[in-house]
């Protein structure tokens, strides 16, 4: 099952519909992408909240029971890595007319680097779209990289690193 902008933003307006109080939601990944426009859709619906609003999401996402996987993370957490403290305002806002969501998408960069961190084949294809639409600089992500606090082995992600901007900057 895949999800364009429009499923993605309807399942969204339930899970709205659902939350007693407004939160803040940031779509990291392909969810981000697709939002975007640098993917016409993704596989699963991925997003970081902070962690005073993820038991209400949970909440208004499990009375939904959606039947896809919807992946939350807490306070900047993406998979395996920990966004610098200043992801949420280089995250860019998603127009919407939603009550208690205030949708955000991560930055282009930060999508690239959080990509790194797990680098598998799509992953891959991803970066190189992010890298493309958003005329994301090798320095950007060298400099982004730097910033982050990635829970996978250090010897791990720098390989990732080397082996991406190999791909990407010759």
């Amino acid at each position: 099952m895949s999800f364009d902008n429009t499923r993605l933003l309807d399942f969204l307006s339930e899970i709205d519909k659902e939350l007693k109080r407004k939160m803040v939601l940031v779509a990291v990944g392909g969810t981000a992408m697709t939002l975007l426009k640098a993917k016409s859709s993704t596989l699963d619906l991925d997003f970081t909240i902070q962690s005073q609003y993820y038991d209400d999401f949970k909440t208004a996402k499990d009375i939904l029971q959606p039947g896809f996987r919807v992946d939350l993370f807490h306070d900047g957490a993406v998979f395996v890595n920990m966004l610098p403290v200043d992801y949420m305002k280089k995250s860019k806002p998603v127009k919407t007319k939603f009550k208690n969501i205030e949708l955000r998408t991560l930055n282009p960069v930060d999508i690239v680097v959080t990509k790194i961190g797990r680098l598998d084949d799509r992953d891959e294809q991803d970066i190189k779209s992010c890298v493309k639409k958003f005329k994301i600089t090798k320095r950007q992500i060298v400099n982004r990289a730097g910033q982050m606090e990635s829970s996978t082995h250090d010897k791990t992600f720098q390989k990732n690193l080397q082996k991406v901007l190999k791909k990407l900057y010759k």
